[in-house]
């Protein structure tokens, strides 16, 4: 019997590192630091290298690295956080927690990221309901980045605070620079299955500023001051387990050569697949580091059905858009509704994607969605 495909093969990472994660358990086991130990530090450093951002600070999962971020820029209520619709709910649940309100933006068909000119409707609907244009939190979808010049070209002349949400893009590149200094805050997930993930949850925050990194690390930690038991400001308990940190070093360490892996795939896909499959696109200047490889097909449950009769996973994100999801729909829209939200969430369809795939794996999948599309 052929062996299933699966869509995230995180056994077949750990078999090539097994031994050096071991080792690095091992080491926390024996200092015992579990909170906030060296390798949390030693890890921030590194992804302040690998990254290019001047400082990086780690905390418990991705929401809370954005909750940080709404916290340390002191939004709430009255204010206006605009966010694209499809996408995973995180991105907007942290800003009515602030009391602040999301306003939903929709995405470009092609790029599946954040529509610019939906931002630019999106600032005449805030201000007609009376509140205050704040913030714009971008997501770079599947492993995408925005398009961040013209979103930077919107957020400057509006006051806007920039946020990347790069929970699925870490490694990712613009223009030669890498996700993490391409907005006001970064804000990214190690949760398994991202493309640089731990064996649980972890996240972090990036940012150019000395102060606002000081400030996340203060918020992180219950909002202390120079005392722990001093805590000079409401804040979180989001710390990164020393035991996760570890673990993510071992992984950033093969994570340059999984780029590339997922980039070789990508490419093989593109060229096997059929070519009126649409599928989203990577403009020029951009590099994508494939968290998923999504699809946008007629009849989804086709493309389903077949794949799984040949032992090929598959999996929707998103089948609801955030503005149709029960506890967000009172939330307000931009002018024009969300029209490229609603149908790409309709259509689409993510295959396998992750370093480990072989070339025949590979054309396995793609018999399965040719034969579903013919």
């Amino acid at each position: 019997m052929t062996a299933p495909i699966a869509l995230i093969d995180l056994a077949a990472q750990q078999l090539k590192i097994r031994d050096r994660v071991d080792d690095a358990i091992k080491r926390v086991l024996d200092h015992g630091q579990y909170i906030l130990g060296p390798e949390v530090t030693k890890l921030e450093e590194e992804l302040s290298d690998f990254t290019g951002a001047d400082h990086v600070v780690t905390c418990a999962n991705g929401t809370d690295a954005l909750s940080l971020v709404m916290m340390a820029e002191g939004i709430g209520e009255g204010d206006a956080v605009f966010a694209p619709s499809f996408t995973f709910v995180a991105t907007a649940e942290v800003v009515p927690a602030t009391g602040a309100t999301p306003i939903f933006l929709d995405v470009d068909p092609d790029t599946f990221t954040i529509d610019p000119k939906s931002l630019e409707a999106g600032l005449e609907t805030a201000r007609g309901l009376g509140l205050k244009p704040r913030a714009v939190v971008a997501v770079d979808l599947f492993g995408l980045p925005c398009d961040y010049p013209a979103l930077r070209k919107i957020a400057d002349r509006e006051g806007l605070l920039l946020v990347a949400d790069a929970a699925q893009s870490l490694g990712s590149e613009l223009d030669g620079m890498r996700t993490g200094t391409l907005a006001d805050y970064t804000t990214t997930s190690f949760f398994p299955a991202k493309p640089l993930g731990c064996y649980g949850d972890g996240g972090a925050v990036m940012t150019s500023s000395p102060e606002k990194a000081e400030l996340l690390r203060s918020l992180r930690f219950h909002g202390k001051g120079a005392d722990k038991y001093d805590n000079v400001r409401l804040g979180l308990n989001s710390r990164l387990d020393t035991m996760q940190a570890a673990i993510l070093l071992e992984k950033l360490a093969i994570f340059e050569d999984e780029i590339r892996a997922r980039n070789c795939i990508a490419d093989c896909y593109a060229e096997k697949l059929p070519s009126n499959i649409q599928r989203q696109k990577v403009p020029r200047g951009l590099k994508s580091v494939w968290a998923q490889f999504t699809l946008v097909v007629e009849d989804r449950h086709v493309v389903q059905t077949a794949c799984r009769s040949n032992g090929v996973a598959t999996a929707v994100y998103y089948p609801l858009p955030m503005h149709q999801q029960t506890g967000y729909k009172s939330f307000p829209v931009v002018q024009g509704g969300l029209p490229v939200s609603e149908k790409l969430a309709k259509h689409v369809i993510s295959i396998p994607m992750h370093p480990y795939l072989s070339n025949d794996q590979v054309d396995r999948v793609v018999e399965a969605v040719t034969s579903a599309v013919a």
